[in-house]
């Protein structure tokens, strides 16, 4: 299994603190709030993580780097214009491939991770 964090907006609602940084990288608690979605991934045990990214690439990979110090391998891929969910997963299909995959966005938080529901998925049948 795989995950596609999607990373790519702009972060238009959360100005001004957006105007500096990328919306992904607002701390929360002294940690940016995309790691927070990585290391619930990482406990998830899912490991191999695409990032999608937009006009504020640079600074999203120099936060986050390989993922080898959040125990994770990142692949980033570029979205140029922000076109919706359903394209980030159309431009991710060479990094997805067949496997299963669990989509995230990365400027939210969910209480209590996605370990079970990872799990959910795995123990079942589902076709999406």
């Amino acid at each position: 299994m795989k995950a596609l964090v999607l990373s790519g907006g702009a972060g238009t609602r959360l100005r001004p603190i957006t105007h500096t940084s990328a919306k992904q990288l607002v701390p929360v608690a002294n940690k940016p709030v995309l790691f927070y979605g990585l290391e619930a991934i990482r406990d998830a045990g899912v490991t191999d993580v695409g990032i999608i990214v937009g006009d504020t690439h640079a600074e999203i990979e120099a936060a986050v780097g390989d993922g080898s110090e959040l125990g994770i391998s990142v692949t980033y891929i570029r979205q140029d214009a922000p076109l919706g969910l359903a394209h980030c997963v159309l431009i991710a299909q060479e990094f997805l491939g067949d496997d299963d995959f669990v989509m995230y966005l990365g400027d939210n938080f969910i209480i209590g991770g996605i370990t079970e529901l990872v799990q959910e998925f795995r123990a079942g049948t589902y076709d999406a």
